[in-house]
């Protein structure tokens, strides 16, 4: 049982992280002006989006994890990853404030949107 909650939790966080992802005034509060409570970055968001969700990926079935969420978070990492390719976010040549702006970016919120949804993700 302990291993299916931890997976739980992994998941839950995984989730969490694709909300701030997919939430402009999140990204604006947070990585821009740094108004808490939270204390994030935008490299932060990525880099916990892959390190977090490779793992996830690759088993997905151990997750509970049904084959259309899945297919959305392929999706999402694809787009992540080729925003990756082309734009310096850990750089500080590149502000958060820039980057969030671009239609690149709204692309990947879009593609977060669609994962909540195929998760039913509910803020709390």
């Amino acid at each position: 049982m302990r291993n299916n909650t931890e997976k739980q939790q992994r998941l839950n966080s995984f989730i969490e992280n694709i909300a701030h992802i997919s939430d402009e005034s999140y990204q604006e509060r947070v990585w821009i002006k740094y108004e808490g409570p939270e204390c994030e970055e935008i490299d932060d968001a990525v880099c916990d989006f892959f390190d977090d969700g490779d793992p996830i990926l690759e088993k997905y079935e151990d997750f509970g994890i049904t084959k259309k969420q899945y297919e959305s978070l392929k999706a999402l990492r694809k787009k992540l990853d080729s925003f990756l390719d082309e734009h310096e976010i850990f750089s500080q040549e590149e502000p958060a404030s820039n980057l969030i702006k671009l239609p690149e970016w709204k692309i990947i919120m879009n593609s977060a949107k669609a994962v909540l949804k195929a998760f039913n993700y509910k803020k709390e």
